[in-house]
């Protein structure tokens, strides 16, 4: 059965953000960065102290039971009726997606059917709730653009990234052939698969290479780690950076419309 219509809240006055993992253990700029472009937008962005993992990874290794435990311990986080914003498609992707099933049955099911269908990525909610408009403050560039499986498929945030991009007037955007095949990381799938997962991610580089950008953005974390740690390890002429980041760092404080 097709996904209903996605019908966007207007423009808020507060967002609940919901960082993830990989950006509170590794990329902390591109969760400060989101922020920014929020505040900057004249949202108060609350960040609830005690968010931890959406639970993903019990989850996608099929351990629901204990997907269930890590899960439940988020639901109590969000209870004013705010969006809850999510710079991954990813986990926005678990909890939008995945949460109302999770919980089915349960004592719990109402309150996370309530937060599934709060839940949005970020870049998508910028876009289509906010409605940003971004003025470019770079010098003239060139990208190339990853969007990960969750964003593309569970999210369905494929345009967004080019769509925020494309606003940027100092840049080009450079399209890769195969753009929506996986990297290979899939959480704990390159953990489980190592040897699938590495022919993947060494694939990927090599299209994302071969645009001749020389620099790479993508919407997730874990699709950033594992392009440019692959990247890296093996010497290859390819830079990642988290989209949140690259938006941030071109537009500048105080920049950018309303």
């Amino acid at each position: 059965m097709a996904d209903p219509i996605k019908v966007y809240p207007p423009k808020p006055s507060h967002v609940y953000f919901y960082a993830t993992c990989l950006i509170d253990m590794f990329y902390p700029d591109a969760g400060m960065a989101g922020i920014q472009l929020l505040e900057r937008e004249g949202i108060k962005v609350i960040f609830p102290e005690d968010q931890t993992c959406c639970g993903q990874p019990a989850y996608t290794s099929g351990y629901h039971d204990e997907a269930r435990a890590v899960a439940k311990a988020q639901l109590d986080l969000f209870p004013e009726d705010w969006p809850i914003v999510v710079p991954s498609g990813s986990c926005g992707g678990m909890m939008r997606k995945h949460y109302p099933s999770l919980f089915k049955h349960t004592t719990q099911q109402a309150k996370a059917t309530d937060i599934a269908a709060r839940t949005w990525e970020l870049t998508d909610f910028l876009l289509n709730a906010c409605h940003i408009k971004l003025e470019d403050l770079g010098e003239p560039t060139t990208v190339a653009m990853h969007t990960s499986c969750s964003a593309r498929r569970e999210m369905g945030v494929a345009e967004v990234g080019p769509r925020l991009i494309g606003q940027l007037s100092n840049v080009s955007l450079i399209e890769q052939v195969r753009a929506e095949e996986c990297c290979g990381f899939g959480g704990t799938f390159a953990v489980r698969h190592p040897e699938i997962s590495g022919a993947m991610v060494s694939e990927k580089v090599d299209t994302l290479t071969d645009t001749g950008a020389g620099n790479f953005v993508t919407t997730d974390c874990g699709c950033l780690m594992n392009i440019a740690g692959y990247a890296e390890k093996n010497q290859k002429p390819l830079a990642g950076e988290h989209i949140l980041s690259f938006l941030w760092a071109r537009t500048g404080p105080g920049n950018g419309g309303k």
